[in-house]
């Protein structure tokens, strides 16, 4: 999943330097959807506490 997010962020880098400011806002959000199921897998216990 980490693989994942990285590459999702790789490319919103790369939208952005381009100009594409659209695919980089929806590649950011999906990058940060992501990020949220890494922390419930890696950290479930979080959750609970939240």
């Amino acid at each position: 999943m980490r693989k994942q997010y990285d590459a999702l962020l790789e490319k919103a880098m790369h939208a952005q330097r381009n100009g594409d400011i659209k695919t980089y806002s929806l590649l950011t959000a999906e990058s940060e959807t992501l990020w949220k199921e890494i922390e419930k897998v890696e950290n479930p216990d979080n959750e609970k506490n939240s």
